[in-house]
């Protein structure tokens, strides 16, 4: 694969949406610097892609903790000499009736899904030399949860829809820089969490998951969850030059799920 000069740096990059982000961007000739909770997973990973011919890295990184993220950046910085393209996947479900709702799972929620875009992104801004270089594509991964009320699941919502203003917000501020600001909000997408998803749901209204699995598709128009893959494709799309007009936006794929 030839390299085309282009660093990414993809939180939560060995499963679901941010392993199909990790190698689509990297089958298009970027390097991607891939991080994740899991060392296992991280040099597992690493070494598939590699062994593939895909320019890829990684180290552990909890998104949760200001000191691992400034660790994770500067170890990308200092294998690659910069980062122009930072997709903020890293994330977690998690929810309830709000009358039984935790504040400990509340808070970890929104620690994990919203506090860590804002502690990555302004890292790689710092450490990455997006502007400098006055090119850059800051790309998070919402939710169509993140535009309209989730059941059940308030603490999740409540967070993606800070991602989304988020995004509005320093998309706007960094216009006229060179660096797009933009968030990917996908809906019922088949992954690991959307296993686990269905499996709290089932247990909450005393189903099967096959009856969860059933409602859920009934809302999709498409009539069938999205794929990892064609959610990375949307971020490798806003990642070019072509999508330099594109901006403080947050683009549903979603199977007609939400047309907002």
């Amino acid at each position: 694969m030839t390299y085309n000069g282009k660093v990414a740096f993809v939180t939560g990059a060995t499963s679901g949406i941010g392993l199909s982000v990790t190698e689509t961007l990297a089958r298009q000739g970027i390097a991607v610097f891939g991080v994740a909770r899991g060392a296992e997973n991280v040099v597992t990973v690493t070494k598939q892609l590699r062994e593939d011919g895909l320019e890829v890295s990684g180290a552990v990184c909890d998104v949760a903790s200001t000191e691992s993220v400034k660790e994770a950046v500067a170890a990308a910085v200092s294998t690659y000499g910069k980062i122009d393209i930072l997709v903020n996947n890293a994330g977690t479900s998690g929810g309830g009736e709000i009358n039984k709702l935790e504040e400990s799972l509340w808070l970890n929620v929104i620690n994990t899904n919203l506090n860590s875009v804002f502690r990555v992104t302004q890292e790689v801004i710092v450490q990455g030399g997006m502007l400098e270089r006055a090119w850059g594509r800051i790309i998070s991964i919402a939710s169509t949860g993140g535009k309209q009320g989730v059941i059940y699941a308030s603490p999740y919502s409540a967070s993606k829809h800070g991602v989304v203003g988020f995004t509005k917000a320093v998309g706007l501020e960094l216009a006229k820089t060179g660096v797009t600001v933009n968030a990917v909000c996908p809906g019922y997408v088949e992954t690991p969490m959307a296993t686990r998803v269905r499996q709290g749901y089932a247990m909450h209204w005393g189903v099967t998951e096959e009856i969860v699995l059933d409602k859920f598709e009934a809302k999709i128009p498409l009539g069938r969850y999205s794929t990892p893959e064609e959610v990375a494709g949307l971020v490798a799309y806003l990642t070019t030059d072509t999508a330099a007009s594109i901006t403080a936006q947050a683009i549903n794929v979603c199977g007609g799920l939400g047309n907002y």
